[in-house]
């Protein structure tokens, strides 16, 4: 592996000697490496280097390509600040194609483990910081850029999707889950307003990161302030509702993802308010009203479409989530289906809270 990840540097002209290297487990879609050159003065710096996974992103060309525009774009809208820079080989591509594997080189930054995302601090920051993200970008035209999962947040699609699954029934599994499909079928208008919205011409599409968790946020390592968002695969045209509600979703729960006791989860709107006021306090000016109001409800709309994928990989016999166990997409489904329940409980209250912090920044 040493001598590929040698000559991939190359290929990317970074000077000096590779003097150390690791594979980091983080992720599950690409292989990353963290590689360090020394040259000959003895100054070292350090890279990341990853191998995309073309399975998961048919078009990766148009991935880089997304990238490339979006970190421009950034950096000239956050000078002095720190910014993702993925590095050009000499025909000033910023990928290598070497035989059937797609590869690339970005500068590592130094951040503090944010592995507690339950810290108040750390998601306020990362609202912050995701806040921020669409507020330099609002000035950015989204049809520049590729859609590089069609529909990855067409939550209508993924209905559809779900019953040619359940009419298939590839697996022989539609039994096992009727109690699910019930609710969810009855959920289906609320979880798909915001489709109809964006149809409506009433919310605009914006460039959305689309995948909004507090681990794609790096921290300053002494004062946890957020430095930068990363992993910037899935940028594309979306709603702002997308990124806020797959926040929430994610950071709000209070349990795991795959909890099978679904009375440990529930919407901590302690932490719900946390991410808000951070994500507010930097677009609450840059959005419509209309956007903002629909913040409850795109939590519950992005949990519910997020059950839906489950349940779906789950008729079709985990064809796309990794799975640990047989029923490890059940659970899932079952645990943000639980979530979504909880939401609906606490939608006033959520609704309250983002009308509360955007009078805040927008006075």
């Amino acid at each position: 592996m040493q001598e590929k990840l040698m000559e991939i540097c190359a290929a990317f002209r970074i000077p000096g000697r590779l003097s150390d290297w690791e594979e980091l487990k983080v992720g599950n879609i690409n292989k990353t490496y963290k590689v360090t050159f020394t040259r000959d003065n003895g100054f070292e710096k350090t890279y990341i280097v990853q191998q995309l996974n073309t399975y998961v992103f048919k078009n990766p060309e148009q991935v880089m390509e997304n990238i490339e525009q979006v970190t421009r774009h950034l950096r000239a809208q956050r000078p002095g600040q720190v910014n993702l820079h993925f590095h050009h080989t000499r025909e000033g591509k910023n990928f290598v194609w070497e035989g059937e594997h797609f590869w690339r080189l970005f500068n590592y930054v130094p951040s503090a483990d944010a592995a507690n995302d339950r810290d108040e601090t750390l998601v306020r920051n990362a609202g912050a910081a995701f806040g921020d993200f669409q507020n330099a970008l609002s000035g950015f035209d989204p049809s520049q850029l590729h859609e590089t999962i069609p529909d990855f947040h067409n939550t209508i699609k993924r209905y559809e999707a779900l019953e040619a699954a359940l009419q298939q029934n590839t697996a022989a599994r539609a039994d096992e889950v009727k109690q699910e499909l019930q609710w969810l079928m009855q959920a289906k208008d609320k979880a798909c307003v915001l489709c109809d919205l964006l149809e409506s011409g009433e919310l605009p599409l914006r460039v959305t990161h689309n995948d909004t968790k507090v681990n794609n946020v790096l921290f300053d390592q002494k004062d946890k302030r957020a430095l930068v968002v990363i992993d910037l695969d899935t940028v594309m045209p979306g709603l702002a509702g997308n990124d806020f509600g797959d926040a929430i979703r994610s950071v709000s729960n209070t349990a795991a993802e795959d909890e099978k006791d679904v009375g440990k989860v529930s919407c901590d709107l302690q932490l719900f308010r946390c991410f808000t006021e951070g994500f507010l306090e930097n677009t609450a000016k840059a959005f419509t009203v209309k956007e903002i109001e629909t913040f409850g409800a795109s939590c519950f709309s992005m949990t519910v479409e997020v059950a839906v994928r489950f349940l779906t990989d789950y008729l079709q016999g985990d064809t796309y989530f990794h799975c640990a166990y047989p029923e490890h997409n059940l659970v899932r489904a079952r645990a943000q289906i639980a979530l979504a329940q909880d939401m609906q409980r606490k939608m006033d209250e959520m609704n309250r809270i983002v009308a509360e912090c955007a009078a805040k920044y927008r006075a």
